[in-house]
Formats: C-alpha cells, sequence, structure tokens
C-alpha cells in the first residue's frame, strides 16, 4: 500500500493552516531584515525597494497570516496549525513588527541576502501554489512530497548567498573581457529600442547558455553536478533550485559574458534576471498549462519537463532555456504534440537524499556505474 501523502483538498483546512505558518515566518524574518539590514539584506537589491513600501507589505502579511490561521482554525478539526499560525505572527508582531521603520544602511562587504529570499519566496509563492493546485500536471503528487525539503534548502541557500554568487560569477567575465574596449559597443546596444535591445539580451545568452548547457551534459565529470539538478522526481516550482553550485557557477558566468560583453542598459539587465527568476520557476512547475502556440515560440513547462524525462530514449533534448528554436537549429528538439513525459528524474541512477549529501556526492562519484553521459545514452 503506498504510504505517499495525499495532496490537500480546498475546505479542509490544512491549506489554510500552511499559508498562515509560511506568512507568519515571513514576517518574523522580515522584521528581522528591518532590525540587523547591514547583516541580513543585499546592497543591490535594497535600491529596488524603499522601507516604508517594505513596511507596508509586512503589515499586510501579518493580517494575511491571522486571517488564514482564523479560516484554518473553522474548517480544520486540527487546530494545532492554525495556533501555531497565530503565535508566531504574535511573536513578530512583539519583536516590532507593526512599528517597524526603515533607516540609512552602513556600507558592509558581505551580507545575506535574506531580503532577496523572503520576497522572490513570497512572490513565486503566490504566483505557482495556486497553479499547482488548481491545474497540477501530476494531479497525485503532493506540496510536501518526499524530497521538498531537499529543494526548498536549495532554493534558500542560493538566495541567502546570492551576493557571494554575484560576485563569483561576475568575474569571468570581467577577467577575461575586461580588457577590451567595448565602450562603443555598449554606446550602440543601449541605443536600441528597449525591446529590441530586450530581445537581443534573451537571444544572445541563451544562446551561451544551450552551450553551456549541452557542454554539462555532454562531459562525464561536468555531468556529475548536472545530474544533481536532474535527480528529482517531483517536478514542481522549487525544483528548478536544485542546482549544485558548481553547476550555478558556470551557468551563470556563460550568461554574464554576453551581459557584459553587449553592456545591456540597466533597465534590460532587470527586466532580465526578473524574467528568468519567473521563467525559470515556471518551466519547472507542476501545471499542465498548454499555452497553445507560444510553446513552439517560448520554453514551457511541457517543454522542458521532455529535457529532466527519465527515459534515456529522450535523453539530450532541449537544452534552451528561452527559446525552442536554437533546439531547432542544432538539432536537440523534441516536442511531440500535447504529450507529456510519463515520469522524470534519472534512470538506473542512485542519488542520496539530502543538501550536503548530494553537495559532496558529485566531487566523489559518478551517477552512473558505467560513466557514460546523456548524449552517449541516448544512442544505444
Amino acid at each position: 500500500m503506498s504510504t505517499a501523502p495525499k495532496r490537500f483538498k480546498i475546505g479542509e483546512g490544512k491549506i489554510s493552516g500552511y499559508v498562515s505558518i509560511f506568512l507568519a515566518l515571513l514576517s518574523l524574518f522580515a522584521v528581522a531584515c528591518f532590525k540587523y539590514p547591514e547583516q541580513l539584506t543585499t546592497p543591490a537589491f535594497r535600491e529596488v525597494y524603499s522601507g516604508e513600501s517594505m513596511k507596508i507589505l509586512l503589515t499586510a502579511v501579518i493580517i494575511a497570516s491571522f486571517f488564514f490561521a482564523v479560516v484554518s482554525f473553522m474548517l480544520s478539526k486540527q487546530k494545532k496549525w492554525a495556533l501555531i499560525g497565530i503565535l508566531i505572527s504574535t511573536a513578530a508582531i512583539v519583536l516590532g513588527g507593526f512599528n517597524v521603520e526603515g533607516r540609512a544602511v552602513a556600507k558592509t562587504n558581505w551580507s545575506l541576502g535574506l531580503d532577496w529570499l523572503l520576497l522572490d519566496l513570497l512572490l513565486m509563492a503566490v504566483i505557482f501554489v495556486p497553479i499547482e493546485l488548481a491545474l497540477p500536471k501530476n494531479k497525485e503528487q503532493t506540496k510536501f512530497h518526499a524530497e521538498w525539503r531537499t529543494d526548498l534548502v536549495y532554493f534558500v541557500v542560493s538566495h541567502l548567498f546570492i551576493q557571494f554568487f554575484g560576485v563569483i560569477t561576475q568575474k569571468p567575465a570581467t577577467l577575461f573581457f575586461g580588457w577590451m574596449g567595448l565602450a562603443g559597443l555598449h554606446a550602440w546596444v543601449q541605443s536600441l529600442p528597449y525591446v529590441i535591445e530586450l530581445l537581443f539580451a534573451f537571444l544572445v545568452t541563451d544562446l551561451f547558455q544551450y552551450w553551456a548547457h549541452r557542454f554539462f551534459h555532454s562531459h562525464a565529470y561536468l555531468w556529475r553536478f548536472h545530474s544533481v539538478h536532474h535527480s528529482t522526481q517531483q517536478m514542481d516550482w522549487l525544483a528548478g533550485s536544485r542546482t549544485h553550485f558548481v553547476d550555478i557557477f558556470v551557468t551563470r558566468s556563460m550568461t554574464f559574458i554576453p551581459l557584459y560583453v553587449f553592456g545591456f542598459s540597466t533597465i534590460t539587465f532587470n527586466t532580465y534576471i526578473i524574467f528568468m527568476a519567473i521563467h525559470a520557476v515556471l518551466i519547472h512547475a507542476n501545471t499542465r498549462i498548454n499555452f497553445g502556440f507560444l510553446k513552439y515560440i517560448i520554453a514551457t513547462p511541457q517543454y522542458h519537463h521532455w529535457h529532466h524525462c527519465e527515459d534515456p530514449r529522450y535523453y539530450g533534448k532541449n537544452f534552451a532555456t528561452i527559446f525552442p528554436f536554437i533546439d531547432k537549429i542544432f538539432g536537440t528538439y523534441y516536442l511531440p504534440g500535447k504529450v507529456w513525459p510519463e515520469g522524470t528524474g534519472l534512470h538506473e541512477a542512485n542519488f542520496p537524499k539530502g543538501y550536503l549529501k548530494q553537495l559532496v556526492y558529485p566531487f566523489t562519484k559518478s551517477p552512473f556505474d558505467d560513466n557514460l553521459n546523456m548524449e552517449e545514452r541516448t544512442k544505444r
């Protein structure tokens, strides 16, 4: 008999209880960001928002947490979820949740990106949790599947250390191209109409990412690190975060090369970052949304799920992050109508469970006993 947890149903009070706890935790950590901004917030990200706007958002989140706690208390026979949400929200208020004020922040060399973590986690959850509940691809998959904690740890680590990852991934671009006189090229690119400049940024970065991605699949040692990303068997909005730090370093470095060389404007760069943050979550999401003709223009969940297909016959397909036509050009395109892969993950591979074990694993072992890479296996 299967012991897998069942999907939540609307009206049981569990969804509202978990939402209350989630929002309460966000508000508690947000209070910490207001109190210790030098240590817990990202300098570059602080320029995007104001203290007043974050105070309003924090107040709204605390109130929403109490609201969902009351709903859970009314609907659920188990009152513990509502009580936990209320207790944590109350703690946030006691620590100053309704009275926080933004202030000038002293300059520091390093800080954690807790503000980026909280805001992105809230935004992604608000967008994708309802989508996955209402329109799931895998109707049997619950939000709390066997490895959701591992994927959440990956999400947290990549966001908390965003400043570190940002610095190390930009270094290769500045090191190899900083000596070139690129001011004229930068001026020309930034003189382009905004939409043209943005599409150009999408195109050149996707070409670089395509080949970096394919390189990880076609070289045995690099595949060890990238295979961590493919090890997940439960595709959902957190699954895309499961990426080894070596994979992050190489892939993001390849992205920064064209961004640095062409010198795209600040608004184009910021739009690109926001789009990729949302789109990367979307293509891994557990949703059956088909997107109609758009799926032939831009990568969709169906398109990327085939890239994660567990059947070795379909390994080595759909490397592009944004534009499927890039796979068309290089012969790696696969999108069979409205058909989805039956399963995702890696066939014949045994991965350890847990973030720390997966962090060490690629340095010690290959995921496949025969050490064949993905593209070699497709030729069998």
